[in-house]
């Protein structure tokens, strides 16, 4: 959807039909019925609650629609700010200065690894389980959803996209094309073609918008006014292209008065390209709730691969043994059917759970994820009994 002062990327899960449904439903929602006050992240927000709500009570009433959800990343622009409401694994990125910044974090398996140090980018680009998302409209009757206020000026480009993108090309090549191509449409267009030709495995949604001073000595030609069409199922070898004026903030929308360096021109101009909305024909994403459970999950599939694998082989945590021993395992705390254990025994202390004051143990012995230094250096600690002093 790319509506100015609105803009709104929906990627659906959940097969092609569920998809497709889940995020007309969110589009649907931003187009009619956000908020009608508050400020633009409130407002932004409220029609995530608003569109969860909705997937939500339809995949419980159709059973063909159960599972369904999309991610949603949406972009509100007002004189000097743009207002972004976030949730799942498609993203926002400001482009200045010759500088791509991301905006939003994924809400992913992978993301979360690495963020916790357990994966290198390299090996986060390559892992199997990068569809895996952790966080998304429709699977659960409350989502939460990120949402974050950042200034922008004139020459500012901010683009919104699915992961059909950022899992095809690097943020490198995103940030080159972005610098060699003055206009947006080519920018899109080009995009979206480097990520067909990299294999194009998942439905690409690019929107990119520029600001430009109103009354400035750069005048932008007047662009086309052209409504993005309703999100569909689309090829990923099609493209259309956008083009729309911002108009003065909605009424009843709060906006902070522009800082010294915002563009003198209160009303910014915004340039739109790319395809439509579209949800996936071939996606093959699943959402696990939370990262507890997510991880044994993709550890079963992850397991087939040297990946998941070596990434077994770095991760630790206490817990005890048959005997009531503290002990400190190798793996994830998961045992799948047929008694297959995810973990192994890496060392047995010696020192019972029962001599561990009642107050820490449930910190300690909660089989949370640690590094083999992290593990070793607490165990350590337990054996000379310092944390009954």
């Amino acid at each position: 959807m790319a509506r100015p002062p609105l803009f709104v990327v929906a990627d659906g899960m959940g097969g092609a039909q569920a998809g497709e449904v889940a995020s007309q439903i969110a589009i649907d929602v931003f187009e009619h019925q956000l908020p009608e006050s508050g400020s633009p992240e409130e407002r932004l927000a409220g029609g995530v609650q608003e569109a969860n709500r909705q997937i939500y009570q339809r995949s419980r009433a159709e059973h063909e629609r159960a599972g369904m959800g999309t991610t949603l990343t949406a972009a509100y622009l007002d004189d000097a700010h743009v207002a972004i409401a976030h949730v799942g694994d498609s993203r926002a990125y400001l482009f200045r200065d010759g500088k791509l910044t991301r905006l939003t974090q994924d809400h992913s398996l992978v993301d979360e690894l690495l963020r916790r140090g357990k994966l290198t980018e390299e090996q986060a680009a390559e892992h199997p389980q990068r569809s895996i998302i952790t966080r998304a409209l429709g699977p659960e009757p409350e989502v939460e959803v990120d949402r974050f206020t950042y200034s922008v000026r004139a020459e500012d480009i901010v683009l919104l996209c699915s992961d059909g993108l950022t899992s095809m090309i690097s943020e490198q090549r995103i940030a080159d094309v972005l610098r060699s191509n003055e206009s947006l449409e080519r920018a899109a267009d080009q995009l979206i073609d480097e990520a067909n030709a990299a294999g194009g495995r998942d439905n690409i949604t690019v929107v990119l918008f520029r600001l430009e001073e109103v009354g400035g000595e750069t005048q932008p030609d007047q662009p086309t006014m052209v409504d993005a069409p309703a999100p569909r199922a689309t090829s990923t070898s099609g493209t259309s292209t956008t083009a729309q004026q911002i108009a003065p903030p909605t009424p009843g929308i709060d906006t902070a008065a522009a800082p010294p360096s915002a563009p003198a021109a209160r009303v910014p101009l915004a340039r739109t390209q790319g395809r439509p909305t579209a949800t996936p024909g071939r996606k093959n994403r699943r959402y696990v709730r939370p990262l507890a459970a997510l991880i044994a999950i993709v550890i079963v599939l992850a397991l087939i691969g040297a990946g998941g694998y070596l990434a077994s082989r770095q991760l630790y945590f206490l817990g005890t043994n048959g005997q009531g021993i503290v002990t400190v395992y190798r793996g994830f705390p998961y045992d799948l059917p047929g008694g297959i254990h995810l973990y192994e025994t890496y060392y047995t202390s010696g020192f019972p759970a029962a001599d561990i004051p009642s107050d820490r143990r449930p910190s300690l012995l909660n089989h949370k994820l640690r590094s083999q230094s992290d593990a070793t250096n607490l165990i350590k600690t337990i054996e000379l009994g310092q944390l009954t002093r």
